[in-house]
């Protein structure tokens, strides 16, 4: 009997108790990119925040020529102008590399132009698909860090890439 009453008491206690949550991971910390034109002039910045799967890009521009533009993640965290070589190819995880016209790379947003508008700014938010904010092959974070890279327009019908007119250096926040 008074193993039946303390089985029926620790119940009752047991099932009054709170359960903890699971411990949350926090989420990683949003990154602020500051996007230079070739003449080292701030013209807007990306905030990049996670968006599993993949990173949401919420990009406030200004002073662009109006129109269409492409715009990648690119391998190397650097922006040397004026033409912003120095950004690498399209990033297609660590220790990849990817040539323009070979195919998806991480880097790409499918389906995105990023449009200018006549007052030369554009307010928008994408997601880029194939890359994260982790420590994983395909993090923005890996090699030391990537670029955000603007072209002059979004299609062409050369070989060539086109211009490269804006860039900004992606790199883990402190």
């Amino acid at each position: 009997m008074k193993a039946s009453l303390l089985l029926v008491i620790c119940l009752v206690v047991c099932r009054a108790m709170p359960i903890a949550p699971a411990a949350a991971i926090p989420a990683p910390k949003p990154v602020v990119v500051d996007i230079k034109n070739a003449s080292g002039q701030s013209v807007g910045t990306a905030i990049l925040t996670d968006a599993a799967p993949g990173v949401q890009i919420k990009l406030d521009i200004r002073s662009l020529p109006p129109g269409e533009h492409s715009i990648h993640i690119h391998q190397v965290g650097k922006c040397e102008p004026p033409d912003f070589k120095s950004a690498g190819p399209h990033f297609s995880g660590v220790g990849g590399g990817h040539e323009h016209g070979a195919g998806a790379a991480a880097g790409d947003i499918p389906n995105f132009s990023l449009v200018v508008s006549a007052d030369r700014s554009a307010h928008v938010t994408v997601v880029a698909p194939n890359v994260t904010l982790g420590t994983d092959d395909h993090s923005v974070f890996s090699n030391g860090g990537t670029a955000i890279v603007i072209h002059a327009v979004s299609s062409e019908t050369t070989s060539g890439a086109p211009p490269r007119i804006a860039c900004g250096v992606i790199s883990k926040p402190e």
